[in-house]
């Protein structure tokens, strides 16, 4: 395959063209997708309690800097080069061993690289930006679906799982929410940090996006799934799920019609362009064969 770096060999990452997870991830609906994750990772309280007591999530002043470091760990795993991604997992799996948590409830000290804390934060991650990208009309059939997932079990081994014991396909994932859904609830600080949504600290210069943020924040709270919005204490009902379908749809029906050069950010416009020549390359393989 031949790109415009370096021909090829060139170094695409983990993932690279031809993976589901270039086609999708690019799209800006999946900022609502992203924000989706926050709250239902903070609905597993050794997770919440993990992130409250490590980080600076709780302070303010500081939320916008971790969230933008959070960003960019995504933006390098999914189209770094393989040692770019290496060096930023490193760097995450060296932090996490190092933190540990209290327990709210028993008083015990865990480990907040524990599997089961990196794998509830990884699936929530994976079903967010999976269920948005799918109820806002991203071309996806089942299988693609389920090559998204089974892709994004890479992404777990670059926190420190093993992928042979993360979900791959649709159906697996979702019989890990059935088996979780006992043993989770919203503690305090995951209400809390679902009230600062609507009301966030961000820099003067993005000003604007505090004033989008209840409108935004109602979206990002209605794509949730029924139970997890009742474990918050707000109604799991019908018509909040088509309303929030519907708006995921004119969202990105509307950012189709923008140009790519600004639809799309660097990296995705990138391996949007590898794509388009990895499937002619493809093409031209296939009628010579």
């Amino acid at each position: 395959m031949h790109d415009d770096l370096g021909g090829e060999s060139a170094d695409h990452g983990i993932f690279g063209p031809g993976s589901v997870t270039w086609r999708v991830m690019g799209e800006p609906v999946l900022i609502i997708g992203g924000i989706r994750a926050l709250l239902l990772q903070g609905l597993h309280p050794r997770s919440m309690w993990g992130t409250a007591q490590n980080s600076e999530l709780m302070d303010p002043s500081a939320a916008w800097a971790r969230l933008s470091r959070t960003v960019e760990f995504v933006r390098v795993r999914t189209y770094g080069t393989e040692a770019e991604v290496e060096r930023v997992g490193r760097r995450v799996r060296k932090l996490h061993s190092k933190l540990t948590g209290l327990d709210m409830r028993t008083g015990e000290t865990f480990a907040v690289d524990d599997p089961e804390n990196l794998l509830w934060v990884h699936l929530g991650e994976v079903d967010s930006y999976l269920d948005v990208a799918r109820r806002a009309g991203v071309p996806l059939t089942d299988a693609d679906a389920d090559a998204f997932v089974d892709e994004q079990r890479r992404s777990a081994a670059v926190v420190g799982l093993d992928p042979a014991d993360v979900p791959g396909t649709v159906a697996e994932m979702k019989e890990y929410y059935e088996e979780m859904r006992r043993r989770i609830w919203a503690c305090r600080e995951a209400r809390d940090g679902m009230r600062r949504m609507f009301n966030p600290a961000v820099p003067r210069r993005m000003l604007p996006l505090k004033l989008a943020a209840p409108g935004i924040g109602t979206l990002v709270v209605s794509t949730l799934p029924r139970w997890a919005r009742r474990m918050y204490g707000l109604p799991g009902l019908p018509t909040s799920d088509l309303a929030a379908t519907l708006t995921l749809k004119g969202l990105y029906r509307t950012s189709q019609v923008v140009p790519e050069r600004y639809r799309y950010s660097p990296d995705a416009r990138r391996a949007r362009s590898l794509t388009r020549q990895h499937e002619a390359d493809l093409a031209t393989w296939s009628i010579a064969s």
